[in-house]
């Protein structure tokens, strides 16, 4: 059901209207695109997280408002740890569900010869990569686990998570 909810996140953020894009300020969002006269969907129900089978979610705050991604409020221990597919490949060693977070991020910005100076580095935090680049297609961000910035290694950055 993550992934159901990456894929509803990165069709909203992707059918922005006027090319300005936004992550949906609620989960509801996905059901109903308030940002359309008509009915446009993401999403077709809000579905419980298969683990705890609560309607509840752990929601990651995007940097500049609403939700980019969501994960489960488990923590239980993942029965699985390896072998994943890859979309999620960032649960590889991953001991709790509660750390494998389904999230979007806006696609990275290419290099052209007057962008290059203007790249952020990886290790320029809480933004993401890529957050104030012009519109673009959407694409599904590998899941990472919210921990201290210490623990990471330099190819990986934790997610603002929202409290509940």
């Amino acid at each position: 059901m993550g992934a159901a909810y990456r894929q509803a996140i990165a069709s909203y953020l992707n059918s922005s209207p006027s090319g300005r894009r936004s992550y949906p300020p609620a989960l509801t969002d996905l059901l109903k695109d308030p940002r359309y006269p008509g009915i446009r969907r993401h999403l077709r129900q809000l579905y419980p997280d298969p683990i705890t089978g609560k309607p509840e979610w752990g929601l990651v705050a995007a940097p500049g408002g609403g939700i980019m991604g969501v994960h489960s409020l488990s923590n239980a221990r993942a029965i699985k740890i390896a072998g994943f597919d890859p979309d999620n490949q960032l649960f590889e060693g991953k001991e709790r569900y509660t750390e494998w977070v389904f999230a979007v991020l806006p696609a990275a910005p290419t290099r052209s010869a007057g962008a290059a100076g203007m790249l952020q580095s990886a290790n320029t935090l809480p933004t993401p990569p890529g957050l104030a680049t012009p519109p673009g297609p959407a694409t599904p961000f590998p899941p990472q686990t919210p921990e201290p910035a210490a623990a990471q290694g330099p190819a990986q950055q934790s997610l603002p998570i929202v409290p509940r």
